[in-house]
Protein backbone atom coordinates (compact mmCIF):
# COMPACT_ATOMS: atom_id res chain seq x y z
CA UNK A 1 0.00 0.00 0.00
CA UNK A 2 1.12 3.38 -0.87
CA UNK A 3 0.64 6.76 0.91
CA UNK A 4 -1.39 7.73 -2.11
CA UNK A 5 -3.01 4.68 -3.28
CA UNK A 6 -5.53 6.51 -5.79
CA UNK A 7 -4.98 10.10 -4.74
CA UNK A 8 -5.02 12.78 -8.03
CA UNK A 9 -2.14 15.54 -7.80
CA UNK A 10 -1.94 18.59 -9.47
CA UNK A 11 1.67 19.81 -9.87
CA UNK A 12 2.80 22.99 -11.59
CA UNK A 13 6.18 23.41 -12.33
CA UNK A 14 6.27 19.75 -12.72
CA UNK A 15 8.48 18.92 -15.40
CA UNK A 16 11.70 19.52 -14.00
CA UNK A 17 13.22 19.88 -10.33
CA UNK A 18 11.42 20.13 -7.30
CA UNK A 19 8.21 19.43 -9.11
CA UNK A 20 9.26 16.11 -11.40
CA UNK A 21 11.12 14.54 -7.89
CA UNK A 22 7.70 15.17 -6.10
CA UNK A 23 5.90 13.27 -9.30
CA UNK A 24 8.02 10.61 -9.28
CA UNK A 25 7.76 9.94 -5.62
CA UNK A 26 3.95 10.40 -5.90
CA UNK A 27 3.31 7.94 -8.43
CA UNK A 28 5.68 5.63 -6.29
CA UNK A 29 2.89 5.61 -3.85
CA UNK A 30 0.49 5.50 -5.70
CA UNK A 31 -0.37 8.52 -7.11
CA UNK A 32 -1.46 9.94 -10.54
CA UNK A 33 -0.16 12.70 -11.40
CA UNK A 34 -1.33 15.81 -13.82
CA UNK A 35 1.97 18.48 -14.79
CA UNK A 36 1.95 21.77 -15.58
CA UNK A 37 4.56 23.49 -16.69
CA UNK A 38 5.73 25.96 -19.60
CA UNK A 39 7.99 23.23 -21.26
CA UNK A 40 6.36 21.47 -23.68
CA UNK A 41 9.20 18.90 -24.49
CA UNK A 42 10.37 18.14 -20.86
CA UNK A 43 6.61 17.59 -20.16
CA UNK A 44 6.40 14.94 -22.64
CA UNK A 45 9.72 13.61 -21.39
CA UNK A 46 8.05 13.80 -17.97
CA UNK A 47 4.92 11.94 -18.95
CA UNK A 48 7.20 9.01 -20.74
CA UNK A 49 9.38 8.64 -18.01
CA UNK A 50 6.18 8.07 -15.13
CA UNK A 51 4.03 6.31 -17.80
CA UNK A 52 1.22 7.25 -19.58
CA UNK A 53 -1.39 5.60 -17.15
CA UNK A 54 0.12 7.39 -14.08
CA UNK A 55 0.74 10.77 -16.10
CA UNK A 56 -0.91 13.26 -18.08
CA UNK A 57 0.27 17.08 -19.21
CA UNK A 58 -0.99 20.65 -19.85
CA UNK A 59 1.20 23.82 -21.11
CA UNK A 60 0.47 27.00 -19.09
CA UNK A 61 2.19 29.67 -17.71
CA UNK A 62 0.40 29.85 -14.46
CA UNK A 63 0.22 33.64 -14.98
CA UNK A 64 -2.50 33.15 -17.50
CA UNK A 65 -5.78 32.77 -15.74
CA UNK A 66 -7.76 31.16 -18.24
CA UNK A 67 -4.73 29.13 -19.10
CA UNK A 68 -4.55 27.51 -15.53
CA UNK A 69 -7.99 26.52 -15.31
CA UNK A 70 -7.74 24.48 -18.27
CA UNK A 71 -4.63 22.68 -17.06
CA UNK A 72 -6.65 21.93 -13.60
CA UNK A 73 -9.66 20.98 -16.03
CA UNK A 74 -7.61 18.56 -18.13
CA UNK A 75 -6.09 16.96 -15.10
CA UNK A 76 -9.43 16.40 -13.95
CA UNK A 77 -10.88 15.19 -16.74
CA UNK A 78 -7.78 13.13 -17.69
CA UNK A 79 -8.22 11.00 -14.11
CA UNK A 80 -11.90 11.92 -12.30
CA UNK A 81 -10.96 13.53 -9.44
CA UNK A 82 -8.22 15.84 -7.63
CA UNK A 83 -6.85 15.14 -4.03
CA UNK A 84 -3.57 17.30 -3.91
CA UNK A 85 -2.65 20.61 -5.44
CA UNK A 86 1.46 21.16 -5.29
CA UNK A 87 1.46 24.56 -6.72
CA UNK A 88 5.63 24.53 -7.30
CA UNK A 89 6.02 27.00 -10.64
CA UNK A 90 8.41 29.37 -9.78
CA UNK A 91 11.08 32.18 -11.41
CA UNK A 92 14.06 33.68 -9.59
CA UNK A 93 13.83 37.07 -10.68
CA UNK A 94 16.75 39.20 -10.78
CA UNK A 95 19.59 39.99 -7.84
CA UNK A 96 20.57 43.57 -7.32
CA UNK A 97 19.62 46.44 -4.69
CA UNK A 98 16.20 47.64 -4.65
CA UNK A 99 17.03 51.23 -6.48
CA UNK A 100 18.05 49.47 -9.01
CA UNK A 101 16.16 46.69 -9.52
CA UNK A 102 13.89 46.02 -13.03
CA UNK A 103 10.22 47.22 -11.92
CA UNK A 104 9.20 44.63 -14.69
CA UNK A 105 11.24 42.20 -13.10
CA UNK A 106 9.51 42.74 -9.94
CA UNK A 107 5.72 42.58 -11.54
CA UNK A 108 6.72 38.85 -13.42
CA UNK A 109 8.08 37.78 -9.95
CA UNK A 110 5.31 38.32 -7.76
CA UNK A 111 2.96 37.35 -10.80
CA UNK A 112 4.10 34.00 -11.43
CA UNK A 113 5.25 33.22 -7.25
CA UNK A 114 2.05 34.93 -5.66
CA UNK A 115 -0.67 35.95 -8.46
CA UNK A 116 0.50 32.06 -10.28
CA UNK A 117 -0.25 30.21 -6.60
CA UNK A 118 -3.86 32.00 -6.19
CA UNK A 119 -4.82 30.95 -10.05
CA UNK A 120 -4.25 27.57 -9.03
CA UNK A 121 -5.92 27.85 -5.69
CA UNK A 122 -8.76 29.29 -7.28
CA UNK A 123 -9.44 26.83 -9.86
CA UNK A 124 -7.96 23.82 -8.07
CA UNK A 125 -10.11 24.12 -4.90
CA UNK A 126 -13.43 23.70 -6.54
CA UNK A 127 -12.45 20.47 -7.99
CA UNK A 128 -10.50 18.97 -4.43
CA UNK A 129 -11.41 16.29 -2.86
CA UNK A 130 -13.03 17.14 0.68
CA UNK A 131 -9.96 16.25 2.90
CA UNK A 132 -7.87 16.86 0.55
CA UNK A 133 -3.99 18.73 0.49
CA UNK A 134 -2.70 22.01 -0.70
CA UNK A 135 0.90 22.31 -0.86
CA UNK A 136 2.76 25.66 -2.09
CA UNK A 137 6.31 25.69 -2.37
CA UNK A 138 7.50 28.99 -1.32
CA UNK A 139 11.38 28.98 0.20
CA UNK A 140 13.49 29.81 3.23
CA UNK A 141 13.38 33.27 1.70
CA UNK A 142 9.62 33.29 2.78
CA UNK A 143 10.78 33.31 6.29
CA UNK A 144 13.36 35.48 6.47
CA UNK A 145 15.02 38.34 4.21
CA UNK A 146 18.42 38.96 1.93
CA UNK A 147 19.76 41.55 0.30
CA UNK A 148 19.65 42.15 -3.48
CA UNK A 149 16.39 39.62 -3.85
CA UNK A 150 13.38 41.59 -2.95
CA UNK A 151 11.26 40.63 -5.75
CA UNK A 152 11.89 36.98 -4.62
CA UNK A 153 11.59 37.51 -0.87
CA UNK A 154 8.33 39.41 -1.28
CA UNK A 155 7.34 37.06 -3.41
CA UNK A 156 7.94 33.59 -1.08
CA UNK A 157 6.15 36.19 1.80
CA UNK A 158 3.17 36.51 -0.20
CA UNK A 159 2.72 32.75 -0.72
CA UNK A 160 2.42 32.02 3.24
CA UNK A 161 -0.10 35.13 3.21
CA UNK A 162 -2.17 33.55 0.57
CA UNK A 163 -1.82 30.43 2.23
CA UNK A 164 -2.86 31.32 5.69
CA UNK A 165 -6.13 32.96 4.54
CA UNK A 166 -6.84 30.22 2.07
CA UNK A 167 -6.04 27.90 5.04
CA UNK A 168 -9.00 29.72 6.94
CA UNK A 169 -11.22 29.27 3.62
CA UNK A 170 -11.43 25.83 3.38
CA UNK A 171 -11.22 24.11 7.08
CA UNK A 172 -14.61 23.34 7.16
CA UNK A 173 -13.79 20.58 3.94
CA UNK A 174 -11.24 19.32 5.81
CA UNK A 175 -8.70 20.92 3.62
CA UNK A 176 -5.36 21.33 4.64
CA UNK A 177 -3.51 24.45 3.13
CA UNK A 178 0.59 24.59 4.16
CA UNK A 179 3.74 26.53 2.63
CA UNK A 180 6.71 23.86 1.90
CA UNK A 181 10.09 26.08 2.61
CA UNK A 182 13.17 24.13 0.96
CA UNK A 183 16.84 25.86 1.99
CA UNK A 184 18.83 25.93 -1.12
CA UNK A 185 18.85 22.78 -2.80
CA UNK A 186 20.74 21.18 -5.63
CA UNK A 187 19.36 22.11 -8.98
CA UNK A 188 20.10 24.53 -11.96
CA UNK A 189 17.40 27.36 -10.75
CA UNK A 190 19.35 27.33 -7.58
CA UNK A 191 22.65 27.45 -9.18
CA UNK A 192 21.91 30.49 -11.05
CA UNK A 193 20.92 32.36 -7.81
CA UNK A 194 23.53 31.45 -6.29
CA UNK A 195 26.34 32.53 -8.97
CA UNK A 196 24.21 35.57 -9.83
CA UNK A 197 24.78 36.52 -6.11
CA UNK A 198 28.23 35.82 -5.73
CA UNK A 199 29.82 36.30 -8.64
CA UNK A 200 31.51 33.06 -8.10
CA UNK A 201 31.48 29.61 -10.66
CA UNK A 202 29.14 27.12 -9.72
CA UNK A 203 31.13 24.90 -7.27
CA UNK A 204 32.41 28.21 -5.34
CA UNK A 205 29.44 29.73 -5.10
CA UNK A 206 27.78 26.46 -3.97
CA UNK A 207 30.28 26.49 -1.08
CA UNK A 208 30.05 29.78 0.03
CA UNK A 209 25.88 28.93 0.48
CA UNK A 210 26.89 25.73 2.27
CA UNK A 211 28.79 27.44 4.76
CA UNK A 212 25.49 29.52 5.37
CA UNK A 213 23.34 26.26 6.40
CA UNK A 214 24.36 24.61 10.37
CA UNK A 215 23.90 20.80 8.67
CA UNK A 216 26.46 21.93 6.05
CA UNK A 217 24.94 20.70 3.00
CA UNK A 218 22.65 21.81 0.43
CA UNK A 219 19.24 19.66 0.33
CA UNK A 220 18.16 17.31 -2.57
CA UNK A 221 15.26 17.70 -4.59
CA UNK A 222 14.26 14.18 -3.11
CA UNK A 223 14.76 15.35 0.23
CA UNK A 224 12.00 17.63 -0.53
CA UNK A 225 9.59 15.75 -2.48
CA UNK A 226 9.52 13.59 1.19
CA UNK A 227 8.30 16.42 2.78
CA UNK A 228 5.98 17.32 0.01
CA UNK A 229 4.95 13.71 0.55
CA UNK A 230 4.09 14.19 3.97
CA UNK A 231 2.30 17.18 3.30
CA UNK A 232 -0.02 15.30 0.75
CA UNK A 233 -0.43 12.23 2.90
CA UNK A 234 -2.98 11.13 5.61
CA UNK A 235 0.06 11.29 8.07
CA UNK A 236 -0.43 15.31 8.17
CA UNK A 237 -3.84 15.14 8.71
CA UNK A 238 -3.91 18.02 11.52
CA UNK A 239 -1.44 20.18 9.50
CA UNK A 240 -3.08 23.10 8.25
CA UNK A 241 -1.57 26.60 8.11
CA UNK A 242 2.08 25.48 8.53
CA UNK A 243 5.46 26.69 7.15
CA UNK A 244 7.33 23.83 6.67
CA UNK A 245 10.97 23.76 6.82
CA UNK A 246 13.53 22.07 5.07
CA UNK A 247 16.52 23.98 5.63
CA UNK A 248 19.32 22.50 7.22
CA UNK A 249 18.33 24.83 10.28
CA UNK A 250 19.26 28.11 7.96
CA UNK A 251 15.74 29.85 9.18
CA UNK A 252 16.43 28.63 12.44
Amino acid sequence: MGQLDDAVAVITGGESGIGLACARLFTREGARVHLVGIQEGKLEEAVDQLGSDRASASVADVTDEQAVHDAVEAGFERFGRLDVLLSNAGISGAVAPIVDYPGDVFARTLAVHVTGAFHVLKHGLPRLTDGGSVIITSSVVGLMGFAQASAYVAAKHGQVGLMRAAAKEVAARRIRVNTLHPGPTSTPFQDAIEMAATGLPQAQAAEVFDGMIPLGRHTTVEEIAQAALYLASDASAMVTASTFTIDGGLSG
